[in-house]
């Protein structure tokens, strides 16, 4: 039991180290400047949900990419057909595919040989050579069909992401927003956090916009009918058309510059370009050849200006002019600097966080942070005395090594993360439980100090693994399936736990065995503060007796929350329903009433008003849009438009619109990951003890899941993503809770092989009950605070955690046993394998 110098050196260095790395979340920037170059000097990057601001999720409109790319071959086709001498009756673009049909049908052969010449490899990322891009079939008739391939398109599509991911991150830094994250979400999407931005609109603009500037010659024949190589579009700033020449004279890819400034003239707002040296050329050549004409300026099919060409432009430069204001003029200046996109973007879901409500989120955080901490910590020294305050130092050091490790990886810090850490606490110390509770059972048996220490942590070793694995299971499918803050969650709910395996056991072991050899006690003893423990040693309650009782009164809960999920039926978020979420703060108390028959003036179709956590905070949840995402941001703006109006002074706190391709792939990802987890406990479970255990462990998970799902729709708290972490965690703490008890099952299977199932459970639930109530009484006190006063942005994660603990711990006696008992009776000893030897090492 003797400690290694080496090893205490480096436990020291690593909480040294943890403490520095962490440290910088402490100071202020200025602070920071001040330290040392050696030492670490990164922070936690806070969430838009605690420092406030926007963000937008863009999607690439893949039927746009799919749309050029068979244009792009259809005018390859008819240029490869040409070049080659076959006369064709015209190239068509139909079904997603190009058709072709020679006149001549002697040329049928050449003609597929030609358009065979088009089909080439698919360039993978790496560089490399992929599958072909084109499908080339010939028909009966002569027809030859080009139809790109899956892998043409998702490479074209993947392609058009890196570029777009490229002209966002452009555009946002000219525009002046500090501190933007720009980066790709999926194969089609990028995600945007605005820090500071209160209002998106102009950013929306802004990325919403192709930006394709082009150059044409302005049709000047008389009659509105269809003229064919032209194209009518409408003029910038009027309500009439102008009719232009569909050739292309020259792309605003040539660009190099372009500025906002104002005309000498008329001192209007114009917009100065400049070309790089080809396009300065092929820009002169057009006003040579065309002086005394009108020359159209067109950007994204809207005509801009159509001046006419007085002299030729040598200098590679020119002004844009039109119905300009000083913003706009700035605005096109950004987009024709950062280039065009090459296909459309639409925002399909949009969050907008006030920066006073991040605020008051830190605020609530930290603090019920803090007290939640603070019951621990009390909870543990009214418990184990000394050896509780040894717990509370490693669970200290598990917070400073959870945020050092979060600083060092870049992680973003959200609000439902706090409440990660938060539950983290509890959850740490279980393992501590776990610990002295063996312990004190192996000192009771009469084993010397270090013989009592050394059973005590091995036998402890293999529950505690199991236990972790179990919500390391449920946090890692959050993480998988999640996205943004709740995906903060997983992280540092998987941080604290990994770190807990190393802070709870290592160094607690550490202390105690110095402790031991420091001392040189006979027995390692472990007393309560007061002298008297909260649960008696060697409680023989008989709970098999009470086994019908327990699952009918889970059976009728379980059934009455089905029935509360039917009906009322849960209130579904806009996470997984789609529509518009609005959180205004106004000076006044609100009137819901008046508020209400304004907004349903607009004919948004159903609007929902509630307070939210003050009479001066309402939220205004209106229901999604028919058309698409864009619709809905109409909606947003009609609703923000109306509240300033009758709410003048009022401030808009949040903002959340979520589209419906967005919803329902949000309501997918959160059922497979309930469905997933779950099947992944019942997979470990089996492997790890009996198909038995894991079959009483899944169907008792089971109860427990519905009757959270029954607070939800009982309590009418919001059913949304944070709702899923919630359910995930309680899937995880279940087992975990659970498998301590199964683990003491297992061992006392192979202790006492005569003794009657019934009451070898018996014998096995009484054993582990101080450690299964500790370990609840302590996730419980952690949560509490948040529950009661985390706020309404944590109410549905705090509140159902509460409550699912407490279903956890009484479900592990009253619902799993007995399924066990009814499963196992015969067949654990008979008929059955045999339990997998396992070392001394099992239980809690």
């Amino acid at each position: 039991m003797r400690q290694s110098p080496w090893k205490v050196t480096a436990y020291a260095l690593i909480v040294l180290f943890g403490v520095l790395a962490a440290l910088p979340n402490l100071l202020t920037r200025e602070q920071l400047a001040l330290l040392p170059g050696w030492l670490p000097k990164q922070q936690v990057t806070l969430g838009l949900d605690l420092r406030g601001g926007s963000q937008l999720l863009l999607e690439i409109d893949g039927d746009a990419v799919r749309s050029d790319r068979l244009s792009s071959l259809s005018d390859s086709a008819a240029a490869a057909l040409q070049g080659a001498g076959i006369r064709h009756s015209g190239v068509r673009v139909a079904d997603n595919a190009v058709t072709v049909r020679p006149t001549d049908a002697a040329q049928g052969r050449d003609a597929l040989r030609v358009m065979t010449g088009l089909n080439t490899p698919v360039e993978t990322r790496f560089g490399t050579s992929g599958p072909p891009s084109l499908e080339v079939n010939a028909g009966t008739d002569g027809t030859i069909t080009l139809r790109p391939t899956e892998a043409d398109l998702t490479a074209r599509l993947n392609a058009a992401a890196d570029h777009s991911l490229e002209i966002v991150r452009r555009r946002i830094d000219q525009a002046g927003i500090a501190e933007p994250t720009v980066m790709r979400q999926g194969a089609s999407r990028i995600l945007v956090q605005l820090p500071g931005v209160q209002d998106p609109t102009r950013i929306k603009e802004l990325l919403g916009s192709t930006a394709r500037l082009s150059f044409h010659m302005v049709d000047e024949t008389a009659g509105d009918g269809r003229v064919p190589g032209t194209t009518l579009l409408p003029l910038e700033g009027s309500s009439g058309q102008i009719r232009i020449r569909s050739r292309v004279m020259l792309e605003g890819d040539r660009l190099v510059d372009a500025t906002a400034g104002f005309d000498q003239r008329s001192g209007q707002p114009i917009v100065q370009f400049r070309f790089d040296s080809q396009g300065a050329k092929r820009f002169a050549d057009i006003t040579q050849k065309n002086v005394g004409k009108p020359f159209a300026i067109v950007l994204d099919g809207r005509v801009l200006s159509a001046p006419v060409i007085q002299e030729p432009i040598l200098g590679g430069s020119g002004q844009i002019s039109g119905h300009f204001t000083t913003e706009s003029a700035k605005d096109l200046a950004v987009l024709l600097r950062a280039g065009a996109l090459p296909a459309p973007m639409k925002v399909i879901e949009e969050r907008t966080v006030g920066a006073d409500l991040g605020a008051d989120a830190i605020e609530q955080g930290v603090t019920t942070g803090l007290i939640g901490f603070a019951l621990v910590f009390v909870f543990m020294v009214v418990l184990y005395g000394r050896w509780g305050l040894v717990a509370n130092l490693a669970l200290a050091s598990n917070v400073v090594l959870t945020f050092a490790a979060l600083s060092l990886l870049g992680a973003t810090l959200t609000l439902p993360g706090i409440a990660g850490i938060i539950l983290g606490v509890g959850l740490a110390v279980d393992a501590n439980v776990l610990i002295n509770e063996r312990i004190r059972e192996e000192t009771a048996r009469g084993r010397s100090a270090i013989a009592a220490l050394d059973a005590g942590f091995k036998r402890a070793y293999s529950t505690i693994v199991d236990s972790n694995v179990t919500t390391l299971i449920a946090t890692t499918m959050l993480f998988a399936l999640g996205s943004g803050p709740v995906r903060g969650f997983a992280i540092t709910m998987g941080l604290g736990i990994m770190i807990s395996m190393f802070t709870a056991v290592s160094i607690v072991r550490m202390i105690m065995a110095l402790w031991v050899v420091w001392r040189r006690p006979k027995q390692f003893i472990i007393r309560p503060l007061l002298g008297m423990r909260l649960i008696p040693d060697n409680t023989a309650f008989r709970f098999m007796r009470g086994r019908f009782i327990g699952i009918a009164v889970s059976a009728v809960l379980s059934v009455s929350s089905l029935a509360l999920f039917v009906h009322p039926g849960l209130n579904y978020g806009i996470d997984f329903v789609g529509g518009t979420l609005v959180e205004v703060k106004t000076q006044e108390p609100a009137r819901l009433d008046e508020l209400r028959r304004a907004l349903n003036g607009l004919d948004l179709g159903e609007v929902a008003l509630q307070e939210a956590g003050s009479p001066n905070n309402v939220l205004v949840r209106i229901e999604r849009q028919p058309g698409d995402d864009q619709a809905q941001a109409a909606a947003t703006d009609k609703v923000k438009a109306k509240l300033a109006e009758i709410a003048p002074g009022s401030a808009i706190e949040r903002v959340e619109v979520v589209g419906p391709k967005v919803s329902g792939e949000l309501m997918e990802a959160g059922v497979l990951a309930v469905a997933l987890a779950c099947l992944a406990m019942l997979i470990y479970i089996w492997v790890r003890f009996e198909w038995q255990f894991a079959v009483g462990a899944i169907v008792t998970l089971v109860l427990d899941v519905t009757k959270t799902v029954g607070l939800f729709a009982l309590t009418g708290l919001d059913f949304n993503l944070t709702a899923i972490a919630a359910l995930l965690t309680l899937i995880g703490y279940s087992v975990n809770d659970k498998v301590v008890v199964y683990d003491r099952m297992r061992e006392n299977l192979r202790l006492y092989k005569k003794m009657p199932l019934r009451e070898l459970i018996d014998l096995s639930i009484n054993a582990t009950l101080a450690r299964s109530i500790y370990t609840s009484a302590t996730a419980f006190l952690s949560m509490l605070p948040m529950a009661l006063a985390g706020g309404s942005a944590v109410d549905n994660f705090a509140i159902p955690m509460v409550f699912g603990i407490v279903v956890g711990a009484s479900s592990s006696v009253f619902i799993a046993a007995p399924i066990l008992l009814f499963l196992g009776e015969g067949r654990l000893r008979r008929g059955g394998r045999s339990p997998a030897p396992v070392p001394a090492a099992s239980a809690g």
